[in-house]
């Protein structure tokens, strides 16, 4: 096999392209003929291209340089320090979208110079050592950290030849097809819930159904955060949900945060049992997740345990085809959306017949099911391609092309 050689990673391997400074007077609501969105910083955040509350741009062949298609990595240029955890300078995120995009000021994209493989640079950066070192060279503000094209260019490493870099890319980017394809399918199946849901309940809701409030259909808990002095409440293996730990996820399997026995204990009366429906009502509203195993929450989140077993689907999807609601209620005049336990539990719901809300909850359980399984398979090759990554960044695991 080649020997890997320490090299300075600009001299022949990358080079980086730095956004492009938009006049924010040029940008558009919505898309027209002739324009593209534009990613910027909160657009990579995490590591993933989003398209959320994006603006768009008119094209034209002067900005050629700056359009990105599918397979570009992207790396953000400003973010948080390290400390944060979340959106941390140094992001690396690979362009995924089939839709063309221009590339904002402080986001760089990464270009492999020869033979290089592009997608062994990306998990290279991907690395938490590479990520940890890289965020150390920041300079800026206590809340905001700034790398330089410089910074990325000048970072020294050992690297394998163009080779070897193509092995390790492919077992590495096979498990995330694998991820992405579970994540997908999840997509998919959340989407025929909620039109199951929909036709059932929404198109084919009958006159004569009467409304109840929630807290009929379900005892409602709003969390509460244990004592942050008493260390011996924390770091433990029951799950202490708060908003960041919710997006993107059906089933609620860890958390940022967890409590001991202890900490459990000193509020029995917040525990939460398995696929209880958890509900964000403060700042970030309406994102709706199920607990897996017992759990609490911290005050943002508002809870329901289901009386009965069919309830359960049935108030999930009524909870997520309820955001628009949510948000006009916790509105209130204020600056920060505030939904209060009250007004939540005092939300009107459809009361179905009996018999159709267990025909429902008959054909749905299986969707859910397989949701479930699913996050259980990415939380796997997830820990399989993070246990990995490092050990063939560093050479200990060598694999041969």
């Amino acid at each position: 096999m080649s020997e890997w050689k320490e090299v300075q990673l600009g001299d022949n391997h990358i080079d980086l392209i730095s956004g492009f400074a938009f006049k924010s007077k040029n940008f558009l609501e919505y898309q027209e003929d002739g324009s593209l969105p534009v990613i910027k910083i909160k657009n990579v955040a995490n590591g993933d291209v989003n398209l959320e509350k994006v603006v768009y741009h008119h094209y034209d062949e002067s900005l050629d340089k700056f359009r990105l298609t599918k397979g570009d990595v992207l790396i953000a240029m400003t973010g948080n320090h390290p400390h944060a955890m979340t959106q941390v300078v140094g992001d690396v995120s690979m362009y995924k979208l089939e839709t063309e995009a221009l590339l904002n000021q402080r986001v760089g994209k990464i270009i492999a110079k020869g033979d290089n493989d592009l997608v062994f640079f990306y998990y290279f950066f991907k690395d938490k050592e590479t990520h940890r070192y890289l965020a150390s060279q920041s300079s800026g503000s206590a809340n905001q950290a700034n790398i330089s094209k410089g910074d990325i260019l000048s970072l020294t490493s050992e690297i394998p030849e163009p080779t070897e870099q193509k092995a390790i890319a492919e077992v590495l980017s096979s498990l995330d097809d694998k991820i992405d394809l579970l994540h997908r399918q999840n997509k998919t199946l959340e989407q025929m819930a909620e039109t199951l849901f929909r036709q059932w309940f929404i198109e084919g809701a009958k006159e004569d159904w009467e409304e109840r409030p929630l807290s009929f259909f379900g005892d409602i808990i709003c969390g509460k955060t244990p004592s942050k002095k008493k260390k011996e409440f924390y770091v433990g293996t029951i799950p202490f949900i708060k908003i960041p730990d919710m997006h993107g996820k059906t089933f609620i399997f860890s958390t940022a945060d967890s409590l001991t026995e202890k900490g459990k204990n000193s509020q029995k009366n917040k525990t939460l049992p398995p696929k209880s429906i958890c509900v964000s009502c403060i700042a970030t509203v309406g994102l709706v997740v199920l607990t897996t195993k017992e759990s609490q929450t911290n005050q943002q989140i508002n809870s329901i345990i289901p009386f009965k077993e069919e309830y359960r689907y049935y108030l999930f999807l009524q909870m997520k085809d309820s955001y628009d609601l949510l948000h006009a209620m916790a509105s209130g005049g204020t600056a920060t959306l505030n939904l209060n336990t009250g007004n939540f539990s005092n939300i009107n719901i459809a009361l179905p017949p009996e018999e159709l809300l267990k025909e429902f909850h008959y054909k749905i359980e299986p969707v859910f099911d397989k949701i479930f399984t699913n996050q259980l398979q990415i939380r796997t090759l997830e820990k399989i391609r993070d246990t990995l990554l490092p050990k063939l960044m560093s050479g200990e695991v060598r694999v041969r092309k």
